[in-house]
């Protein structure tokens, strides 16, 4: 058994919180720089450079790369050789998320009721989500979601008559809808199967996938591009002014489900989909 103390736990989603929010994973600004040179769109290639003028901005100026910070959401894969010591585990996120979004400077939006709205000055409660796994690790996830994204995500229970013609006009209706609302180019996270509330956490899941990296599934890797192209064909482009580039990546994840339904969520995702690993 192997002991982890809550004040590490706490230090690291603090760190993590400051980080996630200043600098992008290297498969976004990636994708980001290549679109700056390919889009055929004049306007549009210009949307790209004043992106990765602000990326190079925030770096340089220690700014967030984003004026939301985002609600954090949290996973957590906690190993079963792991003991937590020192107190309590969700205690330890939650002053971690705290920590970071006062010291660090970043904007507070959250609210401690969604009807009488009031903020709760440290950007807590994060949204945490647990799973155990084998091993002696804590994988800790920080994943901040701004909601101008969020916003724009939709669910849906399809019948199984469905299938994947069905799916694809899902995630391509979605992108159609939100338009320039998320801040295009998106990154769109896909979770099919599982029942109403698994399919959506598959799609959150899903927008922690590095976009270079397809589903392991050739059948869902194959979904991914065909949808990727048709959400590129719809022309909404960067910010929304038009352009070949409407989405950076579609990333599906799938799990098993009931034979009378077929669950279908899409998690939207802006061009700044922010998320940080670490393992203790």
């Amino acid at each position: 058994m192997r002991e982890i103390h809550v004040d590490e736990i706490t230090n690291a989603v603090r760190d993590m919180c400051i980080k996630a929010n200043k600098l992008l994973p290297d498969d976004l600004t990636g994708a980001i720089d290549r679109c700056a040179k390919c889009e055929g769109n004049k306007l549009a290639r210009g949307i790209f450079c004043n992106m990765q003028e602000n990326i190079e901005a925030a770096k340089e100026l220690d700014l967030p790369v984003c004026q939301d910070t985002g609600m954090a959401v949290i996973f957590l894969e906690i190993g079963q050789e792991v003991h937590i010591t020192g107190g309590s585990l969700y205690d330890a996120v939650n002053r971690g998320v705290a920590l970071g979004y006062t010291e660090g400077y970043l904007r507070l939006s959250v609210v401690a009721d969604p009807l009488r709205r009031s903020n709760t000055g440290d950007n807590t409660p994060a949204i945490i989500h647990t799973s155990i796994a084998e091993g002696d690790r804590l994988n800790i996830k920080v994943a901040p979601k701004g909601f101008g994204s969020e916003n724009m995500s939709r669910l849906a229970m399809l019948t199984p008559a469905s299938g994947r013609k069905e799916v694809i006009d899902f995630i391509v209706e979605t992108a159609k809808i939100a338009g320039g609302n998320p801040c295009p180019p998106m990154v769109l996270g896909v979770g099919v199967g599982g029942d109403f509330e698994y399919c959506a956490l598959m799609a959150k899941k899903a927008l922690c996938r590095s976009i270079d990296t397809p589903n392991p599934d050739s059948y869902y890797a194959e979904m991914e591009r065909d949808a990727l192209e048709r959400v590129n064909k719809l022309g909404i482009g960067p910010q929304g002014f038009g352009g070949d580039t409407t989405a950076l990546s579609v990333n599906i994840e799938f799990g098993a489900t009931h034979i009378a339904g077929l669950p279908v969520a899409v998690n939207v995702g802006c061009h700044v989909t922010r998320h940080i690993d670490i393992s203790l």
